[in-house]
């Protein structure tokens, strides 16, 4: 919470008002940039007087984004849809399964590969990337939607996560889940997971956010239109040889309004899962 010494009550309320006021219109300014660019045609976004609301509004900008020949927004737009849908939720029960296992299952190694999880993240992205192209190409994976999947299927960051959270587990719940004859499956199907709602939830939503905003990795393999998410298609309204700035920004709207209806769904399950992942101080 903000505290301010030394102000009286009222004073403290209006300094407060001020700067949560100052601090949503810093946060909300890009999507009013956004939204009034997109409505607006190629030569008065140009111009160089400033307007606050085109006097025009150009709505074919949205209806012209999806009939350009060129550029198949709606498939491109599928496409991403379908591989945040299919990575959210089978990135994050495999991080579950794995972090409940290294949090409760006593087998031999358990911390050596824990220790090698941890080494992952040590390592960047730029390292690994040309070797998992190699491995992904040489199973026909170039070109195809799974090619672009199955990569983001293994989050070690996640296993932490759900390590931390599943040693804060009370042991005593699952004491009585193997007097009822509940073996290690039994007990992460029966009572860990369903007790980790809110992790579930908001690691689901940071990685349908993170699918939907991949771009290096879907431009590598989806080479062919047919593949193109609509990241991709978003960077071709803005190449060396052409700029199409009010398509630009009309996609760039309609490829974020997912994004916004997700975290303003999630957004509570968001704190509250990383509260309990054994992060908080």
């Amino acid at each position: 919470m903000i505290t301010l010494p030394g102000l009286s009550r009222s004073a403290r309320l209006l300094a407060r008002g001020l700067l949560v006021g100052l601090l949503t219109t810093a946060f909300l300014a890009p999507f009013y940039l956004m939204l009034r660019n997109a409505l607006m045609d190629s030569q008065s976004l140009t111009a160089p007087e400033w307007t606050w609301w085109p006097s025009t509004m150009h709505f074919e900008n949205f209806t012209a984004l999806f009939d350009d020949p060129a550029v198949a927004m709606g498939r491109a737009l599928g496409n991403s849809l379908l591989i945040a849908a299919v990575t959210a939720p089978v990135s994050t029960l495999l991080a579950s399964a794995a972090g409940y296992a290294l949090a409760r299952i006593p087998v031999p190694g358990r911390g050596v590969v824990l220790a090698l999880i941890v080494a992952t993240l040590m390592i960047p992205g730029s390292v690994t990337f040309v070797p998992t192209f190699v491995v992904v190409g040489s199973m026909g994976g170039v070109n195809t939607l799974w090619g672009i999947i199955v990569p983001g299927l293994f989050n070690p960051f996640a296993v932490l996560l759900f390590r931390n959270f599943y040693l804060q587990f009370p042991s005593e719940i699952e004491e009585a889940g193997r007097l009822d004859g509940l073996g290690w499956l039994g007990l992460y199907r029966r009572i860990a997971l369903p007790s980790s709602g809110a992790m579930l939830a908001s690691l689901g939503a940071l990685s349908f956010i993170d699918s939907w905003n991949s771009f290096l990795w879907p431009l590598v393999i989806g080479q062919d239109p047919s593949a193109w998410t609509a990241q991709i298609a978003l960077s071709t309204f803005l190449t060396s040889q052409t700029v199409n700035l009010p398509g630009l920004f009309a996609g760039a709207v309609v490829t974020i309004t997912p994004l916004v209806v997700m975290f303003l769904v999630a957004q509570r399950y968001i704190v509250e899962g990383i509260a309990t992942s054994g992060l908080k101080s």
